[in-house]
C-alpha cells in the first residue's frame, strides 16, 4: 500500500485512519470505449489489512490486477461496482453516465462511506457524502487505486464475456476501445447492440444506416 505521504493532501489519509472515518475511494473504467458499459467501483479499505501492490490500473499488468482484485473483495471493508449501459450512456452522455455511476456505487457501500474521494478533477453534483476530487488520485491513495482495480477488472471480464455474444468485433482483445481492428470490424459487421450510438465513428454508421 502506497505510504499516506505520497497523497495529494499530506495528512489526509493518516488523518483518515486515526480518526476512524469511512473514507471510500472512487474511480471508473470505460470511458472513452466506442462499446460497452462504463463501470464505477467504490471501496473502502480497511487500514487494519493493507493491500501491497496497489497502484493505477493503468500502470499494472493484467495478471496483477488480477492477482489483487479477489484481496481487494475480501479485505475490504465495502466496495460495490456498478455499470452504466451503452443505451443509458447515449441517453445522457459518457460524462453524466459516468457521473451518475459515481453515484450509485457510492450509495451502494454498506456500511455507508462518510466520505468520497474521487479520481480527477470533477465531483457528482448528488453525492451521498461530502466528496473530493483528487487529480492522479489512482496512483496516489489506495482506496482509489483499489477501486480503480475493480473497475477495470470487472469492465474487461465483460468484455470478455461480450465477444462470445458478439463475435467478429474482438471485445476480448480491445475492450471495446477505438483501435484500428475494431473500427475495421465495425465497417464490416455495422454497430451491434453494445456500441454507443452516441460517439462519433458509430454514430456515422448508425447514420448511414449500416445496422448489424
Amino acid at each position: 500500500m502506497p505510504k499516506a505521504k505520497r497523497a495529494t493532501s499530506p495528512s489526509a489519509p493518516a488523518t483518515a485512519i486515526i480518526s476512524g472515518r469511512l473514507i471510500a475511494g472512487v474511480d471508473e473504467a470505460g470511458r472513452g470505449p466506442l462499446a460497452g458499459p462504463v463501470t464505477v467501483a467504490a471501496v473502502i479499505l480497511d487500514p487494519a489489512r493493507p493491500i501491497t501492490g496497489l497502484n493505477d490500473s493503468k500502470k499494472l499488468t493484467e495478471a496483477k490486477r488480477e492477482a489483487l482484485y479477489p484481496q481487494i473483495i475480501e479485505t475490504a471493508l465495502a466496495h460495490c461496482v456498478v455499470m452504466v449501459m451503452p443505451d443509458e450512456i447515449d441517453r445522457i452522455n459518457i460524462y453524466q453516465a459516468t457521473m451518475t455511476g459515481m453515484c450509485r456505487a457510492i450509495a451502494g457501500l454498506s456500511p455507508a462511506a462518510e466520505e468520497a474521494w474521487i479520481d480527477g478533477n470533477a465531483l457528482p453534483r448528488e453525492l451521498p457524502c461530502p466528496g473530493r476530487a483528487i487529480i492522479g488520485g489512482d496512483g496516489l491513495e489506495p482506496a482509489i487505486s483499489a477501486a480503480s482495480i475493480l473497475a477495470k477488472v470487472t469492465r474487461d471480464r465483460w468484455m470478455v464475456a461480450l465477444d462470445q455474444e458478439h463475435p467478429g468485433y474482438g471485445f476480448a482483445v480491445h475492450k471495446g476501445y477505438g483501435t484500428p481492428a475494431h473500427l475495421d470490424a465495425l465497417k464490416r459487421l455495422g454497430p451491434c447492440p453494445q456500441h454507443r450510438r452516441s460517439f462519433a465513428p458509430v454514430k456515422l454508421l448508425v447514420d448511414q444506416g449500416v445496422l448489424f
